[in-house]
Formats: structure tokens, sequence, C-alpha cells
């Protein structure tokens, strides 16, 4: 039987929130028990509301001008351009039918060059309308350009991401536990403000407990990960299951470079053991000593917590 010596290693988590902001309620206080999901500390989450609420707005607008760039222009928007079109066309045909007996005029002598120029000048104007009332009515039929629906898509994509942002912000003003634990410290009090990622409570986590402790050189050969191992402390006589579940690859506490076999044998090399049936009895620190049945030959090694 192989005896080594170690202490109980407990795994902490220091929780913070992702937000900024004025701590609104603090749930826990230290050592109290706490469960994966536990809602431990609160934020104002006015100013997140309000965020979110800005969001929604923009998300609608988004939505709403692409609706309209899909559907085009309205039928009484088209119908505006036709008769724009037909208006033009008139004024047209006004202007070439002044301009042709201008021209008649001037042959007898009763029109001037002067009065002729104008005339032309009307009526080429005036065909110029005639074809920019024509696009008009053609851009109107078609609706709007696919370049311009695409950018419509991607602006509602866009508020989208942000609504979704400002709703992960909202979530985040909650501080939940992330397992079971014990909580160790309270650092903060509601009306604090707290920084993103300032420390609100320290969580001691109930799984998984490890054991570390060291093995000399000499012991080295007679353990392995897996090895099945009885665990006791100096306060109770109950025994904890483990298993070796780590075994270092570097020598610990070396003074320097070994170089005869005498110091070869001062090395020693860390490992840890995972407790199966741990308690709380088992605190973090606490001395205890491993049995190790060197006899049993290691397993399957299992997979660590």
């Amino acid at each position: 039987m192989l005896r080594l010596y170690g202490n109980v290693d407990i795994r902490e988590v220091q929780l913070a929130f992702r937000q900024p902001g004025r701590v609104a309620q603090m749930a826990f206080d230290e050592g109290d028990q706490v469960t994966a999901g536990a809602r431990m500390a609160v934020l104002d989450a006015q100013p997140y509301q309000e965020a979110l609420a800005a969001a929604d707005a923009a998300v609608t607008i988004a939505q709403a001008e692409l609706d309209k760039l899909k559907r085009g222009l309205r039928p009484q928007e088209i119908a505006q351009a036709r008769a724009a079109l037909n208006q033009a066309q008139a004024v047209a045909v006004d202007a070439e039918g002044n301009d042709r007996r201008q021209r008649e005029l001037l042959a007898t002598g009763a029109s001037s060059q002067r009065t002729v120029d104008a005339a032309r000048a009307a009526s080429d104007q005036a065909l110029a309308r005639v074809k920019a009332a024509e696009a008009a009515l053609s851009q109107a039929r078609e609706g709007y350009r696919r370049e311009d629906v695409a950018a419509g898509v991607a602006r509602l994509a866009a508020a989208q991401a942000a609504r979704a942002q400002a709703a992960t912000a909202l979530a985040d003003t909650e501080l939940r536990s992330p397992s079971n634990g014990t909580v160790i410290a309270r650092v903060r009090e509601p009306g604090s403000m707290v920084a993103s990622q300032s420390t609100v409570y320290s969580l001691s986590l109930d799984t998984p407990v490890y054991v570390r402790a060291y093995v000399g050189e000499p012991d080295l050969g007679h353990i392995a990960p897996g090895m099945p191992v009885r665990v006791h402390g100096d306060s109770s006589g109950k025994v904890y299951e483990g298993q070796i579940g780590f075994i270092s690859p570097r020598a610990e506490f070396t003074p320097k470079t070994v170089e005869t076999a005498d110091l070869r044998t001062d090395l020693v090399y860390r490992l840890r053991v995972v407790i199966a049936n741990a308690d709380v009895a088992l605190r973090q620190g606490m001395p205890v000593t491993i049995d190790v049945d060197s006899r049993v030959s290691a397993g399957a090694r299992a997979p660590e917590p």
C-alpha cells in the first residue's frame, strides 16, 4: 500500500456582469448554497429596456422600407406618371403645330426669323419633356432597382442584429450561477455601480473536487492514471473513493540539475486525484491522506469531469 499526502483543491469561479450598470438586487450572502441557473444578482434594467425598444423601432422602420421597395410604386403614382406623360404629349403637339405655322408664315413674310426660332425651341423642349415623362412612367411600372432592394435587405439585417445585441445586453442584467456551489465572497451591495467584468460574487463549485498530491520519483512507477484510491482526512473517519486522474510529466521542487543517482530520488511529481463521492466536509486546502494499492492495475482511464 502506497501512502501519499495532499490537499483538497476545489475550483472557484469569479462571477461578474458582462454589462456595466447599477446593482439593483443581491440575492445571496456568504455561505449560501446555490444551484445551477439560480439568479444571484440583478442590474437596473431600465436603460437596457429602453435600448431594446429603440432597436425594435429601428427594425420596424427597416422592414417597412423593404416592403415598400419590394412592392414598388402605388397604382395612384403610376396613374399620375401616365397623366404627366399625356400632358407632355399634348403640349408637344401644340408646340409642334405652332412651329409649323411660324415657318409657313415666315415663307410669306408674315413672321420673323426670331419668332420661328423661338417656336422651334419650344417644340424641342416639349419633346424633351415627353421623353422624360415616358422614362418616369417606365420606372414607375418597373418599380425599384434590384440594388435598392438588396440595400433594403442589408439595412433590415443590420437593424435585426442591433436588436439582438440589445436583447442580449438586457438578458445580461441578470447574473446566474453556472453550477451548484457555495458563495464564499459577496463583493458588491445593491446600489453599487459596477463596471463590465467586475467581480460580484466568488463561488466555490461543489463538483468537481480534486486532491493535489505529490509522489516521489522512486514510487512513480507504482501508480498510473485511472488507478483507484482511498482518501480520508483528519477531521472524520469517512473514506472517500477516487481515482488518479493526472500525473505531471515534469518534476518539481528540483533545486539543481540532477547529476547523481542519490539526488534523483528527491524528485517529486504532482498528481491529481478525482473524488467520486465528495461532500461538504471536504474544504479548500484541507490536508488529506491518499492510500493507493499499487498492486491494483489501472483500468481504462475514465474521462475527468
